[in-house]
């Protein structure tokens, strides 16, 4: 006999927000590591001169990426002031579940 499990998948604002915090992580140790090698932070010119001919590309997608995250930011933020909280359940309303 199976047991069946019922799992609910993570929500999308979950998974970005573990996003972020993983990359910002991995930034910052990174970060930390050439300094504590070099002695010195990284340097933004060396790194685009690294980067060659794809640095344009490469700052471009990075604009993109931050230009979503805040058109999906304002847009979460319109949509909280336009519903006045209306969709914040009560927990006296919630049936408990068999």
């Amino acid at each position: 006999m199976e047991r069946e499990e019922y799992r609910e998948d993570w929500a999308l604002s979950t998974i970005s927000w573990y996003a972020v915090f993983v990359w910002f992580g991995a930034s910052l140790f990174s970060q930390v590591a050439y300094l504590a090698i070099n002695g010195v932070p990284y340097d933004t010119n060396i790194m685009l001169d690294a980067a060659g001919s794809f640095a344009w590309i490469i700052i471009g997608i990075e604009l993109l990426v931050w230009g979503i995250i805040a058109c999906l930011l304002i847009g979460k933020f319109l949509n909280r002031i336009s519903n006045d909280g209306h969709e914040i359940v009560s927990t006296d309303t919630i049936a408990p579940q068999a």
